[in-house]
């Protein structure tokens, strides 16, 4: 895997957002598009089943550092995802995506970056790197920099209460768009990640 370049990548990250905080999801207050060729590495391996394998590995071992229990695939909520996903990549517009509010709402995680430059592993680290400023609080209060949205997918990957994920990715000319989705939701205002 090439080194990655924090803060140089061409990435707009978001995570599940609760409305009290949805406002600040909208993708308007995300950093430039840069469009990254990133010529000195290979092209990353894609795949349905590569997919899988990446994102259950980087949950859960996520997961696992933590002590609570693996999440599952659910082939449902990759169906789900997969259609968020290509919503995305058709439209340009990245969101979250509307939800019902109660027992049927999905936990989210969304990645942006540029076309084939990323690889699964990547994406996944990326959201998992936000642990650095995870502090086990109450949500909104679990980011020691005082920023929510910098460990919001941290802590959906981490929440206890979820059981069973689903992830897809669709790409546009220039953009791959990656969602996730989770079962129960976690980032639960006024509960902790565990």
């Amino acid at each position: 895997m090439a080194a990655m370049r924090p803060k140089r990548h061409a990435v707009r990250l978001f995570a599940f957002l609760l409305p009290l905080i949805a406002a600040a999801c909208s993708g308007d207050g995300g950093p430039p598009r840069v469009v990254e060729a990133r010529p000195d590495a290979p092209a990353p391996a894609r795949g349905e089943s590569l997919l899988r394998r990446a994102m259950l590995v980087g949950h859960n071992a996520a997961r696992a550092d933590v002590g609570v229990a693996p999440l599952v695939w659910d082939d449902a909520l990759a169906r789900s995802a997969a259609a968020y996903a290509q919503e995305m990549a058709r439209t340009g517009r990245f969101a979250h995506a509307e939800q019902p509010q109660g027992p049927r709402r999905e936990g989210e995680n969304l990645f942006t970056g540029t076309r084939g430059a990323y690889g699964y592993d990547e994406m996944v680290a990326l959201w998992v790197a936000e642990k650095r400023d995870f502090v086990n609080r109450a949500v909104p209060d679990a980011s020691r920099s005082g920023n929510w949205g910098g460990v919001a997918h941290y802590v959906q990957i981490v929440w206890r209460g979820s059981r069973a994920m689903g992830c897809a990715m669709a790409s546009s000319r220039r953009d791959d768009y990656l969602v996730c989705r989770y079962s129960p939701a976690g980032n639960v205002v006024g509960e902790r990640a565990f």
